[in-house]
């Protein structure tokens, strides 16, 4: 075990449990951070699974995702190995502890890639390796069994529709699993979306399929990874459909997959200087995908100059267009990123955990970081593999090989809302009267926001003349405080005027001075 007041480099992983070991000075227990603590660090060895099931590869940690049990709200990393998922209960983040692991359906599925999600507290998993693994189906309430010691868990159901696959994807809000990547289908997908039908968890029914031979290696569709969600985004066409986005190598993919039988290509676009179009996610408001090339920095390094970010202005879903290139401040390679509340919370490998501040997405900054590899920032798939930022405590789970989980929490960035946990949000678009009004030489007023938005916020005088603009860009949902400053205007009536993608709303304010 570390000493909690080590602070020199790490020379091997070592696991840190027992009290948070507080940023200071850009150093927290030998790694490199800024506004991130360390809550605690688990090795391989500390959530090794059974000896008894093979692993015919280096031992190696990939993907992680989370639970929390809806009864006890106990908090749980889903923790990807070479040979089979661990589960770790980070409920007491200081003092995280490893519940029991399931391994592959089949002993031969050992591969670099395991990817699971959660559905209805059901885990769905995925290997792309060696085996017919298929699509692993388990009961997380399960993880309620433990009792001290780890348990070997079994599957609770198994969908054998394909083999082996990259990735499963899956939308909770209709309950169908998409699985992307797959080889060796029985049913004859191919390699963009395998649709699963997964309402009734442990009995996963295949219901179609979907790919675009503009895009993929080769011209064969094939989907890295996705992600499928009821659009609520500024194209009024689409809006209320179940709209998927493909990262697929060589470029974005858009199609509508609301009738499942029957999927529709909305668009394919690439992006210059591609090499491996990975992954990405939206921002809440649905207008823009963030996306990484896990291979470009490795061809363009001295002409980027550091990790690239692609961002996808995607308001008209038939038409995406590249808003913006970013370019991070470490030069390595990038794999997986996530949102959350205007966050972009990316897994750059060698150089760990970044949080790009994507509010405004004209100007992205990174504000905080965690250097899961001290080894250094040399190009290499060590080091940060994903993270998991979805927690409602706000803890942060990050799987970095080969140094460990990393239990993770922010300090300084409030990105967990009040309206997350728990508050009411607002039934519509609104800006309430101002107060105080008349006024001399600053009011305010309430922006409700019943969901996620890009907005503006600017004041007009009688003629229609823009005198002012109080805000513009993402804003989370619930109700935000909008000051107007007149203080260099003269004495007169001014309109506000707050603008989202399908509402406007309007107060008249008086300057008296």
């Amino acid at each position: 075990m570390l000493s909690l007041s080590a602070q020199a480099q790490l020379a091997s992983p070592q696991s840190i449990t027992g009290a948070k070991v507080a940023c200071l000075n850009d150093k927290a227990a030998g790694y490199s951070c800024s506004g991130i603590d360390l809550m605690a660090v688990l090795t391989m060895s500390d959530y090794a699974v059974d000896p008894a099931i093979p692993d015919r590869s280096n031992p190696i940690l990939n993907d992680v995702w989370g639970w929390t049990d809806p009864d006890t709200g106990h908090e749980y990393a889903l923790a990807g190995r070479s040979n089979a998922v661990a589960f770790i209960d980070v409920t007491y983040p200081e003092n995280p502890v490893y519940v029991g692991f399931l391994p592959s359906h089949d002993p031969e599925a050992v591969a670099w890639w395991r990817d699971m999600k959660v559905y209805r507290d059901h885990m769905f998993v995925v290997v792309d390796g060696r085996g017919a693994n298929g699509m692993q189906v388990f009961d997380l309430t399960e993880l309620r069994r433990y009792e001290g010691t780890p348990i070997h868990f079994k599957q609770t159901a198994h969908y054998n529709g394909i083999r082996q696959a990259h990735n499963v994807v899956i939308n909770e809000d209709t309950g169908f699993a998409y699985i992307v990547g797959a080889r060796n289908s029985r049913i004859g997908c191919g390699p963009g979306l395998h649709i699963v039908d997964i309402t009734e968890p442990t009995n996963p029914t295949h219901a179609g399929c979907f790919n675009d031979p503009a895009t993929g290696n080769g011209g064969n569709g094939y989907t890295h990874d996705a992600q499928c969600v009821i659009y609520r985004g500024a194209d009024s066409d689409y809006y209320g459909r179940e709209i998927c986005f493909g990262s697929n190598v060589t470029g974005l993919s858009i199609a509508d997959v609301t009738d499942k039988a029957n999927p529709k290509k909305l668009s394919s676009v690439e992006h210059p200087n591609a090499r491996y179009a990975h992954q990405g996610w939206l921002t809440e408001d649905h207008a823009y995908f963030i996306m990484n090339d896990e291979l470009d920095e490795r061809a363009f390094i001295d002409q980027f100059g550091g990790t690239r970010m692609l961002i996808w202005d995607v308001k008209e879903l038939r038409d995406p267009l590249l808003y913006r290139e970013y370019f991070g401040p470490t030069e390595t390679s990038d794999h997986n990123l996530y949102i959350r509340n205007g966050y972009v919370f990316a897994s750059n490998y060698t150089s760990g955990l970044r949080i790009i501040d994507v509010r405004d997405p004209w100007k992205p900054v990174e504000v905080a970081y965690f250097d899961t590899h001290p080894e250094g920032d040399q190009m290499s798939f060590d080091g940060a593999w994903s993270a998991y930022p979805f927690f409602e405590s706000g803890t942060i789970v990050v799987s970095s090989d080969p140094h460990g989980l990393f239990v993770l929490s922010l300090t300084g960035i409030d990105f967990v809302t009040e309206t997350e946990s728990g508050g009411a949000l607002p039934q519509s678009f609104a800006l309430s009267a101002a107060y105080p009004n008349p006024f001399n030489p600053q009011t305010s007023l309430t922006l409700s926001l019943p969901e996620a938005a890009t907005v503006s916020v600017e004041a007009f005088d009688l003629m229609g003349r823009h005198v002012a603009r109080l805000y513009n860009g993402y804003q989370i949902a619930g109700q935000h405080q909008i000051t107007f400053d007149a203080s260099q205007l003269p004495s007169g009536t001014y309109v506000i005027r707050a603008l989202g993608a399908r509402h406007i709303a309007t107060q008249r304010v008086m300057l008296v001075k």
